[in-house]
């Protein structure tokens, strides 16, 4: 009997990285029967993702049945309810939600709820209080600032997690936390190393066309792909970009594609990105309007380089061997998922990122990187995740 493979994540809106899992875990489990869950019922196709059933629903549907549930990747483990569901609300409807509710945790917390239809605080982990029968695995999966969630939160997801039949964590800084609380987790690299390998040919014939191939008509000479959260949006900070960006650009003689890696609420503000598009020499700044996943995806592997705040830029950019650089946000004072996945998994000798005042100087160490280097430090990281999926991924069975 080909029982039901539920793959749950953030895919239920508008994230690169998370568009990215379900394709990732459904390319490595061939024949398999695959149900799509997010906290909500969305339809994400028109932008290469998935079409997405309710948690809450499947769990009334499956919660007795002996399924197997992947947690496919992702910082869920530190991604609170209340934040969860404002990331479903259309973005017009944000604002008003959080002046209503963000001072009242109580009220913040039953809303929440209501809106997920779910009572857990951390609602994209899911424990055997769901699914008592399931196998419960969890495949490079993030929660670097799991030590300092609230404590009934990060109760909660121990106890999912001591429940889990198999749990991988794509840092070590989440592993060490999961160690020290007695979960017997192993480290697994994200599952987007495996982008080229597994949508290489999906991604170049994307490139080929539309708005991907217009742009490499317009700079035959290169570009830099440039992503960059809400979080750079003041004057200051978007002046000191620009300077930093047209000396970098100037030093490559290519140009500047500023694109975004989300528009879920507090994902990329397009706003954010004309502003800075208005600061940066008009012949060599295009602001990249797709949010298709795979034209995303081509416009990194097509690149000079990625530079910008998105963890998962960084890896396609790595996974196509492509030079990559973070740019640090601001305000940020704690080392944040991105910096976690660095020191877990890349070398040390190029940098690796750069607050927005040393971006140019940065940027050219890091496009001075040797292409056979990044070719054989995206490959090892494929294999990697390869071999430690098939390793720890428990074959379908009945409970």
């Amino acid at each position: 009997m080909n029982t039901p493979t539920i793959l749950l994540g953030a895919f239920d809106r508008h994230n690169f990285g998370d568009l990215l899992f379900p394709h990732l875990a459904a390319a490595l489990l061939p024949g398999s029967r695959l149900i799509f869950a997010g906290l909500a019922e969305r339809d994400l196709r028109p932008f290469g993702g998935h079409r997405t059933h309710a948690l809450a629903r499947l769990a009334a549907e499956f919660g007795n049945a002996p399924v197997r549930l992947i947690h496919v990747g992702g910082e869920i483990l530190t991604c609170e309810a209340w934040h969860a569901a404002l990331m479903l609300q259309p973005a017009d409807a944000v604002p008003a939600l959080v002046a209503r509710l963000d001072a009242h945790p109580a009220e913040r917390l039953a809303w929440a709820r209501n809106t997920l239809g779910l009572a857990s605080l951390a609602p994209y982990v899911a424990g055997r209080r769901l699914f008592p029968r399931a196998q419960l695995l969890h495949v490079g999966v993030g929660g670097a600032n799991l030590a300092h969630s609230p404590p009934a939160l990060r109760a909660e997801v121990i106890e999912a997690l001591g429940e889990a039949d198999a749990v991988g964590v794509r840092e070590r800084q989440t592993l060490a936390h999961l160690h020290a609380a007695g979960i017997a987790a192993h480290l697994i690299p994200d599952p987007a190393v495996l982008t080229a390998e597994r949508f290489g040919p999906t991604i170049a014939a994307h490139a080929a066309r539309g708005e991907v191939a217009a742009v490499g008509q317009r700079f035959p000479g290169g570009y830099l792909a440039v992503q960059l959260s809400a979080d750079f949006g003041d004057d200051a900070t978007l002046d000191t970009l620009a300077a930093q960006l047209t000396q970098a650009a100037l030093a490559c003689a290519c140009g500047i594609v500023l694109f975004r890696a989300g528009s879920a609420p507090w994902h990329d503000d397009p706003d954010c990105l004309q502003r800075l598009a208005r600061r940066l020499p008009g012949a060599r700044v295009q602001v990249f309007q797709s949010l298709q996943l795979w034209d995303i995806c081509g416009l990194i592997a097509g690149s000079r380089g990625y530079c910008g705040s998105s963890l998962h830029g960084r890896i396609v950019a790595t996974a196509f061997a492509r030079p990559h650089l973070n740019v640090l946000p601001p305000q940020r004072s704690e080392p944040g998922k991105v910096q976690a996945y660095i020191d877990s998994w890349e070398a040390p000798a190029l940098p690796a990122t750069a607050p927005v005042d040393m971006l140019a100087a940065r940027l050219g160490e890091a496009l001075a990187a040797d292409t056979a280097n990044l070719r054989r430090a995206a490959d090892s990281l494929a294999d990697r995740y390869q071999r430690s999926f098939t390793a720890h991924l428990p074959r379908e069975r009945h409970r």
